[in-house]
């Protein structure tokens, strides 16, 4: 293997049934990699699994997002098992399927040493929201929370002051669609894919040279992005929105469920030929 390639999920690989019809039209028919309830609720591309398979003989892939574990292990991802994946936005690394147990302990220690704690978080968003608009409130394994909410009747200045109080006190906030998180400054989906990526040199899996590659639509995913060698985002999403570039990004040129062939034929493009094992 010669490279790492660490890829967020949603609405960068698989895409809710509204998010893919979104934009430019897939240019291959869909099939459901996740159920939730007996429900379809993830889709891709044919084209898109078939180039996920194929990039996954040829490089280490690193599934890399902000669901919690149970809600990673709901998709049924072509190109698995993993090796290692990356869940909790870096607060969980997954080794053949199973929770690293020190790697947590540490990002615990962390948040513990920088950030407010959760019940802080809690009291404040009780200060700030109210239910009319704050349709569903959720701590995340234990680390980070989230709101899903009303967009129409959300104060227009709440995420703005929510991150200005929270950037105060050690966390972030992100907005994507209706979903508002606030994710410690600890939490970061870069430092373990880094720790991956430091693994895999030392058992030989990669070579020290090995560059990472990666792929991410939201604004937590923006530091995995920087510190990638060579990076792609889609065309929709929280970064496009905010016009975000870093040096050796790439924007892909369709949008909605079209930009999930465009990011795993651009990751492909970029392996050296003869690296599948």
């Amino acid at each position: 293997m010669t490279a790492l390639v660490a890829t967020d999920l949603d609405r960068t690989l698989i895409y809710s049934a509204g998010a893919l019809a979104e934009g430019t039209a897939p240019a291959s028919p869909t099939v459901c990699v996740e159920h939730l309830q007996g429900e379809p609720l993830s889709h891709m591309t044919v084209r898109a699994t078939e180039l996920l398979r194929s990039l996954a003989r040829m490089a280490v892939v690193l599934p890399t997002t902000t669901r919690t574990v149970d809600q990673f292990r709901r998709i049924d991802l072509p190109g698995a098992p993993w090796r290692y994946a990356v869940t909790s936005n870096g607060g969980t690394i997954l080794a053949d399927g199973e929770p690293d147990h020190a790697w947590r302990s540490g990002v615990d220690r962390a948040v513990r040493d920088s950030a407010a704690s959760l019940t802080d978080l809690g009291a404040e968003l009780d200060r700030l929201g109210t239910p009319d608009w704050i349709l569903k409130r959720r701590t995340a394994d234990d680390l980070f929370c989230y709101l899903v909410v009303d967009l129409a009747a959300m104060p227009s200045t709440f995420v703005q002051d929510w991150g200005h109080w929270c950037a105060e006190r050690g966390w972030n906030v992100s907005q994507q669609g209706r979903k508002v998180y606030a994710m410690p400054d600890a939490v970061c989906k870069s430092r373990a894919v880094a720790e991956v990526r430091a693994r895999l040199i030392a058992d030989g899996t990669l070579p020290d040279t090995a560059p990472i590659l990666a792929a991410g639509d939201g604004a937590l995913d923006a530091e995995m992005l920087r510190a990638a060698d060579a990076a792609i985002r889609p065309r929709h999403g929280e970064l496009h929105a905010l016009g975000w570039e870093c040096p050796g990004l790439t924007v892909t040129t369709a949008s909605g469920g079209g930009a999930a062939e465009e990011i795993l034929q651009w990751f492909t493009n970029r392996i050296p030929t003869g690296a599948a094992t």
